[in-house]
């Protein structure tokens, strides 16, 4: 008798780390019954994490089809014969030996006799589709942000196709551990480089140029030509690192003055806003002593003499200093924008230049001579409006849909349990 029994698909989730504070039974029963009630289907779950408690997840194996109400049972008309491999045939003959007995691993199902049962309905279309991963990222990124205590610990779905690259996770005892590593510091470096481009005004769409030319381009010719090789992928990424660095100081255009509006959430984006330029200006600074550092050092190239040796290794030492500091300075850029609450560099000055031309058509329109013409009500109606739309951008920037260092949730076939 064959017994359809469809396999399964699983989901890693990775949690924060305070999760270890909740009831772990009911942490899984929260996760598979917002599955269960999305989706319909049935659903199970297990909690996993080392001995430190530092790698909290949740493994979570779900159905693609329900469970039908009532199970499908076939009997058979005639006499049904499968030969080795479990396939019907039609005639005996096919299943008999020379010496006319049953081959072994040949059977027969006798007549009247259930030849196939169905428990499950066919498979569920939203399973089929490519959406299905990313709105069920998005749904327990939601879920977990609602329980997390600390805003620092919210999290955001990866975007494939924004500026940012994903960083990869190291298991436990990986043998490539220090490959993904040094990798992962590439990744890094190239994301806080992004994050300067956006604060020194460097436009999305040159941005995405610079990331689709001199990265996912030569990444994907390399891999045909050289297969994976972790140490061809720094040498892209520092490549375009460089190329993203000279479009950040060709782009010194001059700052637009402040602008003094009594919109509560207009001057918060402003400090936000004058940080980061702070940041970029001790940036600045610190290029400006690399350069000098740098020139000096090419020209005691080649000189000898003891003076010179002793110079050149403190000049080096003195670069190597700068150069962590330029890292400390970049990594600041995403803190700031993230414990303001906004989930990118990206986010908030997208959010922030729509807000500063938005509130700069309101002055220029309530400075202009059409406000004479204006009722006290419609000002305060265009106040409001603008008020609104303010507040909107920024709750829009705060949302967690963009670049994480999480894992990314990824379903996988089967039904073991790592």
């Amino acid at each position: 008798m064959h017994i359809f029994i469809r396999t399964s698909r699983q989901l890693v989730i990775a949690l924060p780390e305070s999760f270890q504070e909740y009831d772990r039974n009911l942490l899984l029963q929260l996760f598979a019954e917002q599955f269960r009630s999305t989706y319909g289907v049935q659903c199970t779950a297990a909690l996993h994490h080392n001995k430190k408690k530092t790698n909290y997840h949740i493994h979570l194996i779900y159905s693609e089809r329900k469970v039908l109400e009532k199970k499908e049972i076939k009997r058979a008309s005639r006499n049904m014969f499968y030969d080795e491999k479990g396939k019907h045939v039609r005639t005996k003959k096919k299943i008999l030996a020379e010496n006319g007995n049953i081959k072994l691993g040949c059977y027969i199902v006798p007549k009247g006799e259930i030849y196939e049962m169905t428990f499950f309905d066919s498979k569920e279309e939203i399973f089929k589709h490519s959406s299905f991963l990313k709105d069920v990222k998005k749904m327990y990124t939601d879920l977990m942000n609602q329980l997390v205590k600390d805003e620092a610990e919210k999290l955001s779905v990866f975007e494939p196709d924004g500026p940012y690259l994903a960083t990869k996770k190291i298991g436990k005892n990986n043998p490539k551990a220090e490959e993904i590593q040094a990798d992962n510091e590439a990744r890094k470096e190239w994301n806080r480089t992004v994050d300067e481009a956006f604060v020194a005004g460097v436009p999305s769409d040159e941005i995405a140029e610079v990331k689709q030319k001199n990265i996912s381009l030569p990444v994907k010719e390399s891999i045909q030509k050289e297969g994976q090789k972790p140490g061809l992928l720094r040498v892209i990424l520092q490549k375009a690192v460089d190329i993203l660095l000279e479009k950040i100081r060709m782009a010194a255009a001059p700052e637009k003055p402040e602008l003094k509006v009594d919109m509560e959430i207009f001057k918060q984006m402003q400090k936000v806003r004058r940080e980061l330029l702070g940041i970029r200006k001790s940036i600045r600074e610190i290029d400006d002593q690399i350069q000098k550092k740098q020139k000096r050092l090419d020209e005691l190239t080649g000189l000898s003499g003891t003076f010179r040796l002793k110079e050149k290794k403190e000049l080096m030492n003195s670069i190597t200093y700068l150069i962590s500091e330029r890292t400390k300075q970049s990594s600041l850029l995403k803190e700031t924008v993230t414990e303001a609450g906004y989930r990118s560099v990206d986010s908030f000055m997208r959010a922030f230049n729509k807000s500063q031309m938005l509130v700069e058509e309101y002055l220029k329109t309530q400075g202009g001579i059409e406000n004479g013409n204006k009722s006290p009500q419609q000002t305060q109606q265009k106040k409001q409006s603008v008020l609104d739309k303010l507040h909107q951008y920024d709750e829009e920037a705060k949302r967690s849909k963009s670049s994480c260092k999480r894992r990314e949730n990824v379903p996988k076939k089967g039904m073991e349990v790592e």
